[in-house]
């Protein structure tokens, strides 16, 4: 009770006066030019023409205001407005979140989209603001591959034994479990290190992630896993949320849908454009029959169905799964 009262007066300040045009603060851990980046930029300029000015948005990119786990934390106390978050670690907070990265769950960027834009996704703002947190906006972070320094992988025996970054994220964790790696989950931010050093073997992430944070500078091998989809939820803090107009909601519920969808069209465009830059920069890269690794992840689904049957049910109906 203690923390939700600082987290009201936190609100106000942050709010107080519509004419003072307090800024809000908007984290998040992606490098200069990536689509998070410039997404949340847009995000800002639209927030500040649809309320006139009475709302201003202060974007923070490659963690300057926290990580993604300390940026959850601030925002269910009210310390922290916004962030274009993660969806693992977002799971980490909301566990429902996890269950779009079910493995192998999407054939294509635009299928995610649509499953999103409709009752999953309302499902999962329900369960985010039961957790002091208020979902704007389903924004992308692409469809996941793996890439490491020691051999191409092709079949799931490749992965027996590597060292996978990964975020701290249940579902990320189990896959790389059941197909024999030894996940090794870390913030963003201290990835490129870890990679350079030999802390750990390799990591996955979109094309685009893998690009603007430089990560094919240290990394020879990239396969075409594509064994996850992520999103990146925008959120807000709910005590922050309560606070505004119904108009001021509304101007930023629209704002966040166009930043989004310019969000998904930069994303699609870059999983499109940035495979051949990559292999001119040095990167070997293979594809792979997806099918055993899509049957050695089948009790994942099963797990998870059993935990969340209406969510996953409505996911699956959705996806035709």
């Amino acid at each position: 009770m203690k923390h939700l009262f600082i987290g009201a007066l936190t609100a106000a300040a942050l709010l107080a006066g519509s004419a003072s045009a307090e800024t809000l603060r908007l984290a998040h851990n992606a490098a200069p030019g990536n689509p998070k980046d410039l997404a949340s930029e847009r995000f800002a300029e639209l927030v500040a023409e649809k309320t006139e000015g009475r709302i201003t948005v202060d974007a923070g990119g490659s963690a300057q205001y926290g990580d993604d786990v300390e940026a959850l934390t601030q925002m269910r106390l009210g310390t922290l407005a916004l962030s274009a978050n993660s969806q693992g670690p977002a799971s980490g907070v909301v566990e429902e979140f996890a269950v779009l990265g079910l493995p192998f769950l999407f054939d294509s960027l635009e299928q995610a989209w649509e499953v999103l834009d409709g009752e999953v996704g309302q499902k999962l703002d329900e369960a985010a603001q039961e957790n002091g947190l208020k979902v704007l906006a389903f924004w992308d972070n692409g469809i996941r591959q793996t890439s490491n320094n020691v051999r191409p992988i092709n079949t799931p025996d490749d992965l027996a034994g590597l060292k996978i970054r990964t975020p701290p994220d249940p579902m990320t964790l189990e896959i790389f479990t059941t197909l024999g790696a030894n996940p090794t989950p870390m913030a963003f931010s201290e990835l490129y290190v870890a990679l350079q050093q030999g802390v750990v073997d390799g990591q996955e992430n979109p094309l685009m992630n893998i690009e603007s944070s430089k990560l094919y500078e240290v990394q020879k091998y990239i396969s075409l896993t594509g064994h996850k989809y992520e999103s990146t939820p925008l959120l807000m803090s709910k005590i922050v949320w309560d606070g505004l107009s119904e108009e001021d909601q509304a101007a930023m519920l629209e704002a966040a849908k166009e930043a989004g969808e310019y969000n998904r069209e930069l994303s699609k465009k870059s999983d499109e454009e940035l495979r051949p830059m990559l292999e001119e920069a040095g990167v070997e890269f293979n594809e792979l029959d997806t099918a055993p690794f899509v049957e050695a992840t089948q009790p994942i689904i099963a797990e998870w169905q059993e935990k969340y049957p209406d969510l996953v049910g409505v996911l699956m109906t959705a996806t035709g799964r």
